[in-house]
């Protein structure tokens, strides 16, 4: 008896690429219900990104294809694993792009790719894709991936169809980065497109106003948060990056050879010590902090008790009381339980001639503002 095994049809291919393109982070650490991903009614993720004028745009999100020939020791889809294989190519990708895009269920493309064959010949397909977009006069938002190793004329390419674009830095340096295996070289293959895309942006491509982000792997390696908040914070400074992400490793997802695999802390606790980088990150982003600043354990990581700013609170108790009528902002965002939110609309009332004696003129008094008041003074 001879078994047919039927190739999958685009539908099938899709549905399988969407749900691997999860490991690759359009959004995260949503503060707002619109911000979190949501599954369209035939199963594919749509991912919700906000856009630089302060509006949001949902993003259809899948690779081109998950048959990967590098050993990537943390990724699922690392060669040899066994996940199910395929591929979709250019012209499909636009073809289903456009029937979500004219129903309405999307307005922009996140688009990212295995490396199948070499880093350049992924590439061309990622961007043949965009172009076929931009051929047919879609102006909205494309997010390209760019492929470790990829050429500066397959980058070019991508900066010159993209509205933002993403080279994966996986950890913070070559020490952590050895344990991930032998097909990528980190200075050579990472860092460097890093800084040339940094470079195409604030030259060539001046003024299109592309984003840059990145993602750390975190858990997988011996890297502490002090490295990873090290690494953002000079990604942020020296290179003019818009934003880091980071993903927690869950353990059995990878090779057992890898550190991440002998962890001491459970997946819950690397899932929170992921939510607590992206504390760091928002007080480094938005509030003005240092990477020195951010407080650390003896072992250089992050608390998982406790937020890194109520931690920066409890350790400062001479910045506080901040006068809540007469400090700067820049002092008031340091408060536990003020977010840019709050700080503004007591700014605004201090402008409208308001002196403010408790923060029941916020209207909205909560727990958390109720705990922010022991560190004011009206």
């Amino acid at each position: 008896m001879v078994l047919i095994k039927k190739a999958p049809d685009t539908g099938e291919k899709l549905k399988i690429l969407s749900r691997d393109s999860q490991y690759d982070l359009a959004c995260a650490c949503a503060t707002r219900d619109d911000e979190h991903r949501r599954r369209s009614k035939d199963g594919r993720w749509i991912y919700p990104v906000l856009m630089p004028g302060g509006g949001t745009t949902f993003l259809f999100k899948t690779l081109l294809s998950n048959d990967c020939v590098n050993d990537c020791k943390y990724c699922p889809l690392r060669a040899g694993s066994p996940a199910a294989r395929c591929s979709l190519t250019p012209e499909e990708t636009a073809r289903i792009f456009f029937s979500y895009y004219r129903s309405g269920r999307v307005s922009g493309l996140f688009l990212s790719s295995a490396v199948n064959g070499s880093p350049d010949a992924s590439m061309e397909k990622i961007n043949r894709a965009a172009l076929l977009l931009r051929r047919e006069r879609f102006r909205g938002y494309i997010h390209l991936k760019i492929i470790p190793g990829a050429s500066e004329n397959a980058i070019r390419r991508s900066l010159s169809l993209a509205s933002a674009v993403s080279l994966n830095i996986e950890t913070a340096g070559t020490d952590n980065f050895r344990y991930f295996g032998s097909g990528k070289d980190y200075l050579n293959d990472i860092i460097k497109p890093l800084e040339l895309i940094s470079g195409l942006r604030r030259g060539d491509f001046r003024g299109r106003g592309i984003k840059q982000t990145t993602q750390f792997v975190v858990g997988a390696s011996k890297e502490t948060d002090a490295e990873i908040i090290g690494c953002s914070y000079r990604l942020y400074k020296k290179m003019g990056l818009s934003r880091v992400y980071f993903s927690a490793y869950q353990r059995g997802e990878g090779d057992s050879s890898l550190p991440g695999e002998n962890s001491p802390f459970s997946n819950s606790e690397i899932l929170t010590r992921e939510h607590r980088l992206y504390q760091a990150d928002w007080l480094i982003r938005k509030y003005g902090f240092s990477a020195e600043e951010i407080p650390l354990d003896s072992g250089n990581n992050l608390f998982l008790d406790a937020d890194p700013k109520q931690v920066w609170a409890r350790r400062h108790p001479e910045f506080f009381p901040v006068n809540a009528n007469k400090d700067p902002q820049a002092r008031l965002l340091r408060v536990p339980g003020l977010g840019q939110v709050t700080v503004e609309r007591i700014m605004a009332l201090r402008q409208s001639g308001v002196r403010l004696r408790s923060l029941e003129n916020l209207r909205k008094r909560s727990r958390i503002l109720k705990e922010a008041e022991k560190y004011l003074v009206f």
